[in-house]
């Protein structure tokens, strides 16, 4: 009966998930940065898009001096920045933000902190990250690095869910990415990302559509 009943509540997400993207309300999102802003920039023109089920209504950022700042006030998206030295207390104020905005979605787009078991616990199946790398390979920081002096043939990048244990998520979608005698961690990171461009909306699709 449990199983039975776990499959149903599956099928009525989805169904719900399809009537949104049929009608003008898409799925609410947020997306969490540290620095430039690329992956932001690539979701919000993915988020024009007809086919696409989101709609980024909220960016949240670490970094006040993060570049991906000005491109999202410059979309008249609501932008904040805090600072995570007393990590409960602002967990809490941005569980706050995003209740209020009715955040279903929240994607990880280079955002260098860490969220708490809690704070994953409150959005479990809702939060989604991508990592420069193959994972399970390579988790954590410095991953092209790492891939080029183990002498790997091929890097990529992964779309996953979130967990409480670090970039081990069950992965949405993963991309290889060959690695050339004369790379270096900047040449492949620069590939890398080409990837992630495109990998990301990707990952979205195949989840809500």
């Amino acid at each position: 009966n449990h199983i039975l009943l776990e499959k149903f509540w599956k099928i009525k997400k989805k169904l719900y998930w399809k009537i949104d993207l049929i009608g003008p309300n898409k799925i609410k999102t947020a997306v969490f940065i540290s620095g430039t802003g690329t992956n932001l920039k690539t979701l919000y023109n993915f988020s024009l898009k007809k086919k696409s089920p989101i709609k980024i209504e909220l960016v949240i950022s670490n970094n006040k001096n993060a570049k991906g700042l000005l491109f999202s006030k410059s979309k008249k998206i609501i932008s904040k920045v805090f600072n995570f030295k007393k990590r409960v207390i602002i967990e809490n104020k941005i569980l706050k933000d995003l209740e209020k905005n009715k955040i279903k979605l929240i994607c990880l787009a280079g955002f260098m902190k860490i969220l708490s078991r809690n704070f994953i616990r409150k959005f479990r199946g809702k939060i989604i990250n991508i990592h420069p790398s193959l994972l399970p390979k390579y988790k954590g920081l410095n991953t092209h690095q790492r891939a080029i002096k183990n002498n790997e043939k091929f890097s990529g990048c992964t779309i996953h869910f979130v967990s409480h244990k670090l970039d081990s998520g069950k992965i949405i979608l993963q991309k290889k990415v060959k690695i050339y005698k004369q790379d270096t961690p900047k040449s492949l990171a620069k590939r890398i990302l080409k990837v992630e461009h495109k990998l990301y909306p990707k990952a979205i699709i195949k989840l809500y559509c």
